[in-house]
């Protein structure tokens, strides 16, 4: 059994099966991270709440970030936001594989982030496959969108309110729908 540290492996891609001796590490993270949500998602003040993001995600979160809580991670140390980014209320981010969110992100109310999956087949679907997504610069995410794992949002396009986007998107385009196509391109 590989005796790489499970988040380790979990950032370079690796299925982590239910069996996976060090599987405990991820459910101890999950509870200290909600215990540190606990408290931001009961803050009001933008201040504290960017700091606790901080301690979630264990990486500088600047100023200009603005979070309407509350906000959903199960592990917060593989989530990267830049700056000028705006998180509306009641968001879930999954992180285990990984989420990258660059400057100037606005991201509407109950938008589903998820970074993790399971197999198709039966046998094996209590493992964990994680994928990293990367949402680019000036991405706006519409309200109630899902975001799935392995995903990349290409500069300035948006995501249409409801859309299921498991699959890139281009630079400078609207998509929309279940799965999420291309409705048109955004001109400059």
């Amino acid at each position: 059994m590989d005796k790489t540290d499970i988040f380790e492996r979990l950032r370079n891609g690796e299925t982590i099966l239910p069996n996976d001796p060090q599987v405990c590490k991820m459910r101890e993270a999950a509870y200290a991270t909600k215990k540190l949500l606990v408290q931001m998602n009961t803050s009001s003040d933008p201040a504290e709440i960017r700091d606790l993001l901080r301690r979630i995600t264990d990486s500088t979160i600047d100023e200009s970030v603005d979070v309407f809580t509350p906000l959903y991670i199960n592990y917060g140390k593989h989530t990267k936001i830049g700056k000028n980014v705006f998180i509306n209320f009641n968001c879930t981010f999954l992180d285990m594989g990984g989420i990258t969110i660059e400057d100037g992100v606005l991201i509407a109310p109950n938008v589903s982030i998820l970074s993790e999956g399971h197999p198709v087949s039966s046998g094996m679907r209590s493992s964990l496959v994680p994928k990293p997504i990367h949402i680019k610069r000036n991405v706006w995410i519409g309200a109630g969108a899902t975001i799935l794992q392995g995903v990349t949002i290409g500069e300035n396009a948006i995501v249409a309110a409801g859309a299921v986007v498991s699959e890139d998107v281009p630079d400078s385009v609207v998509v929309g729908g279940i799965p999420a196509k291309i409705i048109k391109d955004i001109e400059r």
